[in-house]
């Protein structure tokens, strides 16, 4: 009786596993579009009423120096603060009207603005990321609050074993590469960094061929493509094939008394 049992359940799996293996499973396809001025489309339409969009840019830590390390994720904090069309209030009102979700983060490879949104207002969270990244305000007194708040950002990573940890990693098996620089940047430059310094960097480092626009979700890619032409269209060509400088890696042994 056992082994009737078990040939039962084994076959019974099989069944099961090959019915599995028949069903197909639904992959998004990736349409990729690349405008004139070199600015980059990705979209994978998954159906549904929401989407998340997103701009990618070429502008983490590892393509910064010693002494403007830490720009990058300055900016990001800045993105917030208001345009010469939103004040900041107005910006988060907006954002919350339209049952949106807007966010950044910087990493070491690039830093990332996204929405969160339902698809009817694609247009208009494409409109909002564009205005953040181009055109903020990066005003003084922003500048000095960011500046604090950065500060005591630091003072909590500083208290995160994990992030200690993988910064020491970075800066010891590429020392002497920019991939090795922590994302805030050292005290000295948080305490330095000013409007010139912010504009320059976006100047610098914000253009066509070093961003990526790309989204998922109930999205079309051409209509995305149209938003990527009306907003971003114009933006000056450029790359970072000028400030990546490949990283090898460097086995070490680092003990930290912590």
């Amino acid at each position: 009786m056992y082994r009737r049992i078990a040939s039962g359940l084994y076959q019974t799996s099989r069944r099961k596993l090959a019915l599995a293996q028949q069903k197909s499973v639904f992959v998004p396809e990736t349409v990729v579009t690349t405008l004139p001025n070199g600015f980059r489309v990705a979209t994978e339409n998954t159906g549904g009423s929401t989407a998340t969009i997103g701009v990618f840019i070429d502008a983490g830590s590892r393509y910064e120096n010693e002494k403007n390390n830490g720009t990058a994720h300055f900016l990001e904090h800045m993105a917030f603060k208001g345009t010469p069309r939103r004040t900041r209030t107005g910006l988060e009102l907006e954002v919350e009207n339209i049952g949106a979700h807007l966010n950044a983060y910087t990493s070491r490879e690039s830093t990332t603005y996204y929405a969160k949104c339902f698809t009817e207002r694609l247009d208009q969270s494409v409109d909002i990321l564009s205005d953040i990244l181009l055109n903020s305000r990066l005003d003084s007194k922003d500048v000095k609050a960011e500046r604090s708040v950065i500060i005591r950002e630091m003072e909590e990573v500083a208290q995160n074993f994990q992030e200690v940890v993988f910064d020491v990693l970075h800066s010891k098996v590429f020392d002497g590469n920019p991939l090795g620089f922590t994302i805030l940047g050292p005290i000295e430059n948080i305490e330095t960094i000013n409007r010139r310094d912010l504009q320059q960097y976006i100047d610098t480092h914000y253009r066509s061929g070093r961003m990526v626009l790309a989204a998922a979700g109930g999205v079309d890619h051409d209509e995305v493509v149209r938003m990527a032409e009306k907003y971003f269209g114009k933006l000056q060509h450029g790359d970072s094939s000028s400030e990546f400088t490949p990283a090898v890696y460097q086995p070490t042994d680092v003990s930290v008394i912590y």
